[in-house]
């Protein structure tokens, strides 16, 4: 998928929200990226997005996708920081889409990933991240590992370990890709997607061929994934040396709905008052007793 034209047009020019100065178009360059895919239990994880807008993505077997992606962004309009998105592949509409179908059309279905967490390095990150497109940023302890085997990343946060994944690095990284993305997420009970697309070289390993291990915390950020049923043997798993990577120049916002009243309101602006502009990382990740969160 193409950059659209009108984003290059103002390539150059300035913008200013929330007091961070931007070098349009929002973008990253030579940023290192691994991705892995899970299948999970589809009601399970279908449960875990909210209203009735959008739906866990069908695989060809009737589970769903559990998406990690970890990006050490070392050039951005914002300085260096590391994003660890985990998602649940989903479509958006009105009822779930069709399996096979929601991957040959899109733009139909809406196809994309909810994000259920994003950890990052800086403030400055949370700041814009989730001010602006709000994506449900916090800041968190991550690493990103990489050498000639192998590539992992590290999630704690307060003390305790969340999230480790580690994928076998693919033997070639020749593949070009252009693609797009949708990333949903909730902030303010609304529902934002935002878009990015990527022109990179990537090495995939698919099915048989990808190895990754996967490790899940008790930290009540992620521990609920523990119970969606997941296959630890990834179906596709992704690293991309030098990730390019540019947003796109707006985002969507929706409603979302409930069958009854929703009884509380989720994180919202109050989040974001008083966030600063630093760029600043906590200490790297410090627990080396992870096995035993190893999901298998």
């Amino acid at each position: 998928m193409a950059i659209p034209k009108r984003i290059k047009k103002y390539e150059g020019r300035h913008a200013l929200v929330d007091n961070i100065p931007y070098v349009m178009p929002v973008s990253a360059r030579n940023s290192p990226a691994l991705m892995a895919g899970f299948s999970c239990d589809w009601h399970k994880a279908n449960a875990l997005l909210p209203g009735n807008e959008v739906h866990a993505l069908k695989l060809p077997n009737g589970r769903a996708a559990l998406l990690i992606t970890v990006i050490n962004y070392v050039d951005t309009s914002i300085g260096k920081y590391i994003e660890y998105s985990i998602a649940i592949g989903c479509t958006h509409g009105s009822r779930p889409a069709p399996p096979i179908l929601n991957a040959l059309m899109m733009k139909t279905y809406g196809t994309g990933q909810y994000i259920i967490d994003l950890p990052v390095s800086s403030e400055i990150s949370v700041k814009g991240g989730k001010g602006i497109w709000g994506m449900p940023k916090h800041k968190a302890n991550l690493d990103f590992v990489s050498n000639e085997s192998k590539v992992s990343s590290q999630y704690e946060k307060d003390g305790r370990f969340a999230f480790r994944i580690e994928i076998e690095r693919p033997k070639s990284s020749s593949l070009k890709l252009k693609i797009g993305t949708a990333n949903y997420c909730r902030f303010r009970n609304m529902l934002m997607a935002s878009y990015i697309y990527f022109n990179t070289k990537a090495g995939v390993n698919l099915f048989g061929k990808a190895r990754a291990n996967l490790y899940i915390g008790d930290h009540p950020r992620v521990a609920f994934l523990r119970d969606i049923d997941i296959n630890p043997n990834p179906f596709f798993t992704m690293y991309m040396p030098k990730a390019n990577g540019v947003l796109d120049d707006h985002f969507d916002c929706w409603f979302i709905t409930y069958d009854e009243a929703p009884k509380e309101m989720t994180e919202g602006l109050e989040s974001i008052y008083g966030l600063g502009l630093s760029e600043d990382w906590l200490p790297p990740p410090s627990v080396t007793d992870y096995e035993k969160y190893r999901i298998r």
